[in-house]
């Protein structure tokens, strides 16, 4: 039969003292002198005593565990924000409890709903493309757990949100294009509904003005980010009469789908097209032909931000203003 674990009233009355004195020795309180602690904590030790952590949890009102949440545990940006965010939990001691979204609103909620039935101690998310809901803000204020929102952020006030600024990356993208010779300079950018897809929009624009350059509506074109969607933008682009000699793009994997498909129509990458995509994934350096360049996010340092505010509202003892804190991303040559 399977031995129960060691109770605190177990320990005290094979020492002959009290349960309260017990609990305080285990918890190293100044009142219990270092001879009645180090017996306590050798019978403790005797008996493979563990803390019950329910109580403790019931006890500090906490969990010691956050959740995550993001679009895809697969992508390379989202691996390397991972890392970064354990790397702050393990700093204070907590557990990370992930979820992905799928891009998918709906399940995005349910993992909501099922971190804050388990009463995690605080939430970080990356927004799914397709979510437009965000009731989940109040609902999450009302339990009392703090939220911050990183690359992928709400267009709202009031929350915490760190983000990569597109438009200081774009403008250099443009500029490199520019400085070669291109004036047909197309965006593939990702679905409307997207904070980041309207961003990108705007900041394609403010990039062509600033090099004099004429903006053609056509040149815009919306993927919804799957291979399929991908391929249907840049064919729009391909059958224009005075197609682009370069592109934009909204991520490195679409850029990736299209590059595939160029070469499948006989154009050649840097001669007959070029290519600069935005998040700089390390899959590059191991290809022959990258594109011209990829425009860095730095998800490391969004995702490091994102954990440290998260905790600070965490030990908060009053709720603090929300913060908005935004990294500029830089265009990297390959």
């Amino acid at each position: 039969m399977k031995k129960k674990p060691a109770t605190i009233k177990e320990i005290a009355r094979k020492l002959k003292i009290s349960p309260s004195t017990v609990s305080r020795a285990l918890n190293d309180h100044p009142s219990i002198g270092l001879v009645t602690t180090m017996r306590v904590k050798k019978m403790a030790e005797e008996l493979n005593y563990e803390p019950n952590q329910t109580a403790i949890f019931f006890k500090q009102r906490r969990t010691f565990t956050i959740g995550v949440i993001l679009p895809s545990l697969s992508e390379p940006f989202f691996s390397s924000a991972i890392s970064e965010i354990e790397n702050v939990a393990g700093e204070h001691n907590y557990t990370v409890l992930m979820g992905q979204s799928h891009d998918d609103a709906k399940r995005e909620l349910q993992i909501i709903h099922t971190f804050k039935k388990h009463r995690v101690d605080g939430i970080l998310i990356s927004l799914g493309k397709n979510t437009e809901d965000l009731s989940f803000v109040d609902l999450l204020k009302e339990a009392e757990i703090p939220i911050v929102f990183f690359d992928c952020v709400p267009k709202m006030e009031a929350v915490n949100k760190v983000y990569s600024d597109l438009s200081s990356g774009m403008r250099e993208a443009i500029q490199s294009f520019a400085s070669i010779g291109h004036k047909n300079i197309a965006l593939i950018n990702g679905p409307e509904n997207l904070l980041a897809s309207q961003e990108r929009a705007e900041a394609y624009r403010h990039a062509l003005e600033s090099e004099q350059l004429t903006y053609n509506d056509k040149y815009m074109v919306h993927t919804d980010l799957t291979e399929v969607g991908n391929i249907q933008a840049i064919d729009k682009l391909l059958i224009l009469p005075e197609r682009p000699s370069a592109i934009v793009s909204f991520n490195d994997f679409v850029t990736l789908d299209v590059m595939k498909y160029v070469r499948q129509k006989g154009l050649v990458q840097k001669k007959d097209i070029y290519f600069i995509s935005y998040a700089n994934y390390p899959l590059w350096k191991y290809m022959e032909n990258p594109p011209m360049g990829s425009i860095e996010q730095y998800p490391d340092q969004q995702a490091r931000k994102a954990a440290e505010m998260l905790f600070e509202n965490i030990g908060a003892k009053e709720e603090l203003t929300p913060e908005t804190v935004v990294f500029e991303s830089k265009l990297v040559l390959k």
